[in-house]
């Protein structure tokens, strides 16, 4: 973050404090991370509320507490506020403002965060750039990331995510990216964007914050999105594999654990399995392209990227292999990493077992997407299928009315199906692990590492 007066920083913020020249070079909102010089923005959480922790806090060196309540502190700063949560984007947005970098905003229903890491591994290689931490892409993981930039930054990479209409254009009114990239649109958090049509019209939004002279990038590959853009009268650059995209690329080859697509007539390998991920090194190319990086640099980058966390990283324990992307889940990411499953199981010549858990936030349609999940399932002949959540019963039903061998077993919680995983995995199975976040099947990878290792 860039250094500021505490003066001037309640007067960015929306609140008064008096003449105090001290100056904030850092922002937190964890007390417990609290280093010298920072602001600790107080916000109440569902779990735990940041006002009562602001003596914390200031032990730990915070210059000022930015609160939306009168809290004891001495004789220690605090800025008073309406919205903490509010007043951290309004800061977060003057330090963008302030600051010479460059903003890339991504959103999508799927695949951000491995846009977001490859774009970034690729940039780095050239430009000193700063990237969101984890998958933050709310409305105070935004602003934390954005204010996470150092001096001398060049390019700050940041997710903007959504649940309800609106928030994109809350989030891209913060950022004012440069650059402003849809990466796909597909049937997710339902529950609150209700259509697929709402969701177009939901991410297109991203737009509406861009920086003057700033560029939209959206996936050709969807005509709907693509439709809506002309529509609404953005400007935009398409990418994708249709022959009409301005950005297109060819030969898609997934191939086990990784992949490889062309390019402007560039083999790219990409070390990360699925076709999904094909996609993702697509978007991430485009991003480049705007920063004058060459298709030959970009190849020879991309093929020394790492796996994602919780993101079809492949893992071995003992004999067994697991593919763990259990970090979010929808019916695209479903299908894609079914299809790596029986790639992978098809090569290597293994059992394909399936830890399924519910995809969370599709409102009226979970009913008929988690029946057509079942359907995939059963259509790509997964060999054993230990599904659990509210709707492990509607998915098994699936699979067993679609025929095929599968064996399918379901489980009231994450927490029944560990203790029973032993009972139905074996040495040398590959086995993936895949829900939404609610169902925390984090700790199925856990156990079967433990089982086998």
């Amino acid at each position: 973050m860039i250094a500021i007066s505490v003066k001037k920083l309640a007067a960015v913020v929306g609140g008064c404090v008096g003449d105090v020249s001290t100056v904030a070079r850092g922002v937190c909102i964890d007390s417990r991370s609290v280093t010298e010089g920072d602001v600790f923005f107080a916000i109440a959480g569902e779990n735990f509320d940041g006002h009562e922790y602001v003596e914390q806090a200031f032990a730990a060196g915070a210059v000022c507490a930015v609160c939306s309540r009168d809290v004891e502190c001495g004789d220690n700063v605090i800025v008073k506020v309406d919205d903490t949560v509010k007043a951290l984007g309004r800061l977060a947005n003057f330090c963008r403002n302030d600051s010479k970098f460059k903003v890339v905003a991504i959103t999508g229903s799927v695949g951000k965060t491995t846009v977001r890491q490859i774009a970034c591994h690729v940039l780095s290689k050239h430009f000193k750039c700063h990237q969101a931490e984890k998958s933050f892409n709310n409305n105070i993981g935004l602003p934390l990331t954005l204010l996470g930039a150092s001096d001398g930054c060049e390019i700050v990479l940041a997710e903007i995510g959504t649940n309800n209409p609106g928030e994109i254009a809350e989030l891209t009114a913060i950022a004012e990216p440069d650059i402003a990239v849809v990466n796909n649109i597909f049937p997710a958090h339902l529950a609150g964007l209700g259509s697929i049509e709402g969701i177009i019209a939901e991410k297109a939004s991203i737009a509406e914050g861009l920086k003057g002279g700033g560029k939209l990038l959206i996936n050709g590959d969807f005509a709907g999105l693509a439709q809506y853009c002309q529509k609404s009268g953005f400007d935009f650059v398409s990418f994708g594999t249709d022959a009409g995209c301005d950005i297109k690329a060819e030969k898609l080859v997934s191939d086990g654990f990784s992949g490889s697509v062309s390019i402007e007539g560039v083999d790219v390998f990409v070390p990360l399995g699925g076709i999904g991920n094909l996609h993702n090194a697509i978007a991430a190319w485009a991003i480049c392209l705007e920063f004058g990086i060459s298709a030959e640099q970009f190849a020879e980058a991309v093929k020394t990227l790492s796996p994602l966390s919780m993101r079809m990283d492949v893992k071995e324990f003992g004999a067994v292999t697991v593919i763990d992307d259990c970090y979010n889940a929808n019916p695209a990411s479903m299908k894609n990493a079914v299809e790596f499953l029986m790639s992978l199981a098809g090569e290597q010549k293994k059992r394909s077992v399936f830890v399924c858990g519910d995809m969370a936030e599709l409102g009226d349609e979970s009913d008929r997407l988690h029946t057509e999940l079942g359907e995939v399932i059963a259509e790509a002949k997964v060999k054993i299928v230990l599904v659990t959540g509210r709707q492990a019963d509607r998915v098994a039903k699936a699979i067993r009315r679609s025929g095929g061998d599968a064996e399918v077993f379901a489980f009231v919680s994450t927490d029944e199906l560990c203790e029973n995983i032993i009972n139905y995995v074996r040495t040398d199975d590959i086995i993936l692990v895949k829900g939404s976040r609610s169902g925390q099947l984090e700790v199925a990878v856990e156990r079967i590492a433990k089982i086998f290792s």
